[in-house]
């Protein structure tokens, strides 16, 4: 095996961190301890990793990256309002919460794919020409967001054809028509 396809086997591996009980946070690739912001980092640098349990093993991933959010939420701007908070805590435990995190994942990922499209067009840009770009692309930009949201309309109609197709499933095994 030559050694460039050795460092991009390792480099795709999934890195694993083990969380200790006096809350440290261990690097097994590195060897080394490491912080949130260190965790923070290599999710914006598009790492793989898991965060497991040292003595159980059980995996923490989420539980750390929502420690991220919370941080980010308490220091400096907010990305979330305390009603959109509040709208979503309504959706656990109702009928509605298994549809809930699928759509976010989707409306999330669709705003990020515009997000890079728009960083490749303005690659290399000065802050004088970025003005210029964003004063003349004010139709494209509204273009953009009213793609963004016609493909958040989709995902709201697959999700709500999803939820016809379980409801009446549903009331047919128990015998039932709609």
């Amino acid at each position: 095996m030559s050694k460039s396809t050795t460092e991009k086997t390792s480099s795709d591996a999934v890195r694993i961190i083990k969380k200790y009980p006096n809350r440290r946070l261990y690097d097994t690739q590195t060897s080394t301890y490491i912080t949130l912001t260190e965790v923070k980092t290599l999710v914006l640098s598009g790492h793989a990793f898991v965060v497991r349990d040292a003595k159980s093993n059980e995996d923490l991933t989420r539980s750390i990256l929502l420690q991220i959010i919370l941080e980010e939420e308490t220091a400096g701007v907010p990305m979330f309002t305390e009603q959109a908070l509040a709208n979503i805590i309504r959706f656990y435990g109702h009928t509605m919460q298994d549809f809930m995190g699928p759509y976010l994942e989707k409306n999330v990922q669709i705003f990020m794919d515009i997000q890079q499209k728009m960083a490749q067009q303005t690659q290399g840009l000065t802050p004088e020409l970025w003005q210029q770009f964003m004063t003349s692309q004010t139709p494209v930009m509204q273009g953009m967001v009213g793609n963004y949201m016609d493909q958040s309309s989709v995902a709201f109609a697959k999700m709500q054809e999803q939820m016809n197709k379980n409801s009446e499933a549903m009331l047919a095994a128990l015998g039932l028509k709609r």
